[in-house]
């Protein structure tokens, strides 16, 4: 036994092709979610140089988001059905594609479709990347791999606006795309020069129908998102009623649209799994801890990407810090997130979910309910850091192990699957998280100035509301992290026990 143990503690973690095509893939990921978090600070200078309202800016991320929303669910049966290579070479060609073109582009609606073309890349690349990591790492060290994606996902975010700052101050915003564009293509070139197959394809015709009802459920759903701010506006003049209403409608029609072809797609998934045939199993959720860990996913996604959206703006406006101070105060946070991945990475293979997950959960409910209490007009910034920093903490104990424990659950015949799942919970809970607590900080901050209150407490209190619903949101996540098991310490189960048919 310690003979064995010493063996494979010893042995590389990875043969050199494979190490390769990891890091490969990591960068290749890096510079899609580097290119992603670059965008919001661009919006004014958009508006300004390119002659466009506001709501039209907005589509840059809108579109970029509803992209995502219709493509990842489709990667599963695309990781099955096409070699790592293809898709590879395919998702970077888009992806680069969309870069020169927003690069080049001469106006808004060029510029548009140059997002819509490089989401069609991004959405693919991280679930390649999760389903590489679970078909070629040993279980025994998939910890310390997905310590090395939770870099990716942490500095990636953390840069992102401080790079684009310092471009738009000194340069223009087609220099974001004009840094990002040659990484890119040294990828791609890489890529198609060592990228192998890894794992095995299957031939399963491809279900235009799914594929219909897919876009439409899940992209009405996230659009639908999206008007929520529109919706719940205060009209004032009769434009702003009429932009409101519109809103309202476009809401009403796409939520009734999604629900109606999700729950289509659904039930057409159940049927074409009988015979292996699905755009994505659905079997995916016959597995209790990779349910579990899924649900704990998609609270985190919500009170996440809603909060650290809403707390920038909260220093711009009630703090009335600028845009680069403010992406220097939650930098240190995601320095600690990126830093602190491989080491918890190895916690979790040595020890499991639970002495990561527990404390983790707590951390994060704490500091949200901390910023709900605490935060004023008057709050210091050094203040605002330390517990940024304790929140990204929190959140770094939680994302590895989710995504390691949800994964591992399944037999290795799912990954492409359980990858898409995720993908889809990330971006559909992250909206909503984004579009609620941005609706309720904007309404409560217009109440609060109608009320004769000064606009940056009025802000404030706006801020206030939002952290309030986001700690409420994570309650559950304290339940959640005593459930959620390592697959080899589950009821009945080794790694990759099987799912069911």
């Amino acid at each position: 036994m310690t003979s064995a143990t010493t063996t494979r503690t010893a042995a590389p973690l990875l043969a050199p092709r494979e190490s390769r095509i990891v890091w490969l893939l990591l960068a290749a990921a890096f510079v899609a979610i580097l290119n992603e978090t670059t965008m919001g600070v661009a919006i004014p200078h958009l508006i300004d140089d390119l002659g466009i309202t506001a709501l039209a800016a907005q589509w840059l991320t809108t579109a970029f988001m509803l992209t995502m929303a219709v493509v990842i669910p489709i990667t599963g049966f695309l990781l099955r059905r096409f070699t790592t290579r293809q898709v590879f070479i395919t998702a970077m060609s888009l992806f680069s594609l969309g870069t020169l073109i927003a690069l080049l582009a001469p106006g808004f609606g060029v510029l548009l479709v140059a997002r819509v073309v490089q989401a069609m890349g991004t959405a693919i690349m991280m679930p390649l990347l999760m389903t590489t990591l679970m078909t070629i790492v040993p279980a025994h060290s998939r910890g310390r791999m997905m310590g090395r994606v939770s870099i990716v996902m942490s500095l990636a975010p953390a840069i992102g606006p401080t790079l684009s700052g310092v471009l738009l101050e000194t340069l223009s915003w087609r220099w974001i795309f004009g840094i990002v564009l040659p990484i890119a293509l040294v990828a791609l070139a890489m890529g198609a020069r060592w990228i192998q197959n890894l794992g095995e394809t299957t031939h399963a015709p491809i279900d235009v129908l799914s594929i219909v009802l897919s876009a439409f459920g899940f992209g009405g759903i996230v659009y639908g998102l999206s008007q929520i701010g529109g919706a719940a506006a205060h009209g004032g003049t009769a434009a702003e009623t009429a932009a409101q209403n519109s809103s309202t409608l476009a809401l009403v029609v796409s939520f009734v649209v999604g629900i109606i072809a999700l729950g289509l797609f659904l039930w057409r998934q159940v049927l074409l799994q009988r015979a292996d045939d699905a755009l994505l199993d659905l079997r995916v959720f016959r597995d209790r801890n990779f349910s579990l860990a899924i649900g704990q996913m998609a609270l985190l996604s919500l009170a996440f990407f809603g909060t650290i959206t809403v707390l920038p703006l909260y220093m711009q406006r009630a703090l009335e810090y600028n845009a680069l101070e403010t992406g220097l105060a939650v930098l240190p946070g995601s320095l600690l997130m990126g830093v602190a991945g491989p080491f918890i990475g190895r916690v979790y293979d040595a020890r499991g979910t639970r002495v990561l997950l527990v404390p983790g959960a707590i951390l994060a409910v704490a500091v949200l309910w901390l910023f709900a209490l605490t935060f004023t007009a008057t709050t210091p910034i050094w203040f605002i850091v330390i517990a940024q920093t304790i929140l990204s903490l929190g959140l770094a104990l939680s994302f590895t192990p989710l995504f390691t424990a949800s994964l591992g659950s399944l037999q290795p015949r799912f990954y492409a699957y359980g990858s898409a799942v995720l993908g889809t919970v990330q971006q559909v809970a992250g909206a909503a998280g984004i579009a609620v607590m941005i609706t309720v900080m904007s309404a409560v901050s217009v109440s609060a100035q109608e009320s004769g209150v000064v606009e940056t407490a009025a802000e404030a209190q706006g801020a206030h509301a939002a952290f309030l619903l986001a700690a409420i949101v994570s309650l559950p996540l304290l339940i959640g992290a005593l459930l959620i098991r390592k697959p080899e310490d589950a009821p009945g189960g080794a790694e990759g026990a099987p799912v069911g048919h």
